[in-house]
Formats: C-alpha cells, sequence, structure tokens
C-alpha cells in the first residue's frame, strides 16, 4: 500500500475481505467514487447479512463505536473500505504496522482512526455480504479478543476525543439499499447458554473484580433461568461491556485474561438476542439493534464518570 499511495500519487483505494463470495465490479466503484466524486477521505462499507451473522459487530463493535466518536457506521469491521490517498498517508505515518493492530485489529483501527480525526466519513450499500459462515455459538474467543482490545486500545489513545461527544448522528449513505437474499446460518442456542452458565459459575471470583453487585446478581439469576424464560437485557450488557473496558483501563490485570473472559457473557447475550428475534423480520431486528445502541449511548455518561476517576 505504501508504494501504491504515495509513489503512485494515488487519489483513491480500496480493500476487500479475502474470503467474500458476494463480490461485484460495483463494490470497488462504491467503495472508491464518494473518494473521487466526493471529496470523502473514508468509505465504510454497508450491506446485509442474516440477522445472526456479525453478532461481534451486533452487540459490541457497532454500538459502542456509534457511542463514543459520534458517528453511525453500521459496519465498522466490515473487511471492505475505501479511502483517499491523503488518509492512505496518515494511515502509513502511524507506528502500528509491526503490532498487532495490523495483524488482528486493523479494520476497526482504520475505521477509528479515521472518525477520530476528523477525516470525512460516509459509507456505500453494497448489497449481500456472503462469506464463509460462522456459527455465533463456535469458539469465537480469539476473535472476540482480537477486536475488543482493539477497541478498548483505541479508547486509550482517543479518550480526549470522545468524552466530547454527546450524541450520535447518521452518515451519508451512498448505492440503492434493496432486498438481497441470504444464506441460512446454524445457530446452537443450547450450546451458547450452557457455555454462558458455565462461564458465570467458574469465572464468578473474577467478574467480582470488577463488574458492579448488581450486574453480578442479574448475571447469576440468568444462569438460573431455563430456556424460555432466559434473558439478558440490554442495559445490564451495556454496563458489562463499559466495565470490561474500565477493567481494562485501570489494567487490573492482563487484557488477555479480561477479554477472554468476556467469552460466556457475550454468548449469553447473543443467546438472549437469538431467543427475542427468533421470529423476527430483518427490519425488526434492525430495530432492536437501535434499541441497544441507544443503551449503550444513554449509558456513556457513566464510562466517562468512571474512566475520568482513573485519570
Amino acid at each position: 500500500m505504501e508504494i501504491d499511495a504515495n509513489e503512485l500519487n494515488a487519489k483513491g483505494c480500496a480493500v476487500v475481505d479475502s474470503d467474500l463470495r458476494s463480490i461485484t465490479p460495483e463494490w470497488i466503484e462504491l467503495l472508491i467514487k464518494p473518494v473521487l466524486d466526493e471529496g470523502y477521505d473514508y468509505v465504510s462499507p454497508y450491506y446485509l447479512r442474516h440477522k445472526y451473522d456479525g453478532t461481534i459487530t451486533n452487540t459490541i463493535v457497532y454500538p459502542i463505536t456509534r457511542a463514543l466518536y459520534g458517528k453511525r457506521i453500521r459496519q465498522p469491521i466490515g473487511g471492505d473500505f475505501g479511502f483517499s490517498g491523503k488518509l492512505a498517508t496518515f494511515y502509513l505515518d502511524k507506528d502500528v504496522w509491526e503490532t498487532d493492530v495490523a495483524r488482528f485489529g486493523i479494520d476497526i483501527w482504520m475505521t477509528t482512526t479515521a472518525v477520530a480525526n476528523s477525516f470525512k466519513v460516509c459509507q456505500a450499500f453494497l448489497g449481500a455480504k456472503i462469506h464463509d459462515p460462522k456459527d455465533p455459538g463456535a469458539d469465537l474467543s480469539s476473535m472476540l479478543h482480537q477486536v475488543v482490545s482493539s477497541v478498548f486500545n483505541l479508547m486509550e489513545e482517543y479518550f480526549p476525543v470522545w468524552k466530547e461527544v454527546s450524541q450520535s448522528e447518521a452518515i451519508s449513505t451512498f448505492g440503492f439499499v434493496y432486498s438481497v437474499g441470504l444464506e441460512p446460518i446454524q445457530v446452537n442456542l443450547e450450546g451458547m447458554i450452557e457455555k454462558f452458565r458455565i462461564g458465570v459459575k467458574d469465572l464468578s471470583a473474577l467478574y467480582e473484580l470488577f463488574l458492579p453487585r448488581e450486574v453480578l446478581g442479574l448475571l447469576k439469576g440468568c444462569a438460573e433461568k431455563a430456556r424460555d424464560r432466559f434473558s439478558l437485557p440490554d442495559d445490564v450488557w451495556v454496563k458489562i461491556i463499559y466495565s470490561f473496558a474500565l477493567a481494562s483501563h485501570r489494567k487490573l490485570m492482563s487484557q488477555e485474561h479480561i477479554i477472554k473472559s468476556l467469552t460466556p457473557l457475550y454468548l449469553g447475550k447473543v443467546a438472549s438476542f437469538v431467543i427475542e428475534t427468533w421470529e423476527s423480520t430483518a427490519e425488526k431486528v434492525e430495530k432492536r439493534l437501535e434499541e441497544l445502541c441507544i443503551s449503550y449511548e444513554r449509558e456513556k455518561s457513566y464510562l466517562i464518570e468512571k474512566w475520568e476517576a482513573e485519570v
């Protein structure tokens, strides 16, 4: 990228995921055209996915990025982006290319760096994202750690930026939004609930170090419920994510240990979401995710207060 962007003086660049099965030539135009014709620096992808695809994005990365930085970028770790030559040069000047960011967290780093440094951002509708499907109940511990650690590390770097953001706003969307067919995703609901229950039991001593007492009580109560009554409310989930971010900020233990202990709680939230939306259309699911995002924004003052208390 350094040779292309700097030595060739490229006006625009695009990158796409390697496992895509739905890419078309139009994708490249949609990712590059806003840069060349409209003066945008960063074009994030916006596509339709199965309601149980991208659960890390839906339950953590999209809502927290939106709450922190104030831009409603629907797929901040989508893997397919367009960006200007100016932004490419800015990226290259950052000292991250020999770190874990370049290997594991590059998507959220690119998005957050663009937004936090006031580059002009938008999104482009690309249709369906069809790639190698992943069961949200499968072992996603490594992926969760890679993404969430990147989010938390960026929170450290850009605290002076996100503490001043009080609300979110929509960004421009290019391309015509239309309905698409999506491949089904298998969900092991019982397996997710069982891993949640085991985690709450086996990791309770660790959780007691940084989760609020009322949250711990609700988690234990949730673990005892039958499947048809299993539910992890949004306000509890948001407090969990913010408490994990604060634990990382305080360096209570190794960040890897902290974030990997989030896995069973994440599976519990996904299971709760699946139960709640099993009969819901994609449109209703998106409205449900909007409610979750609002919870993240509402609780942000709690995060800032606790974060500043540790400075």
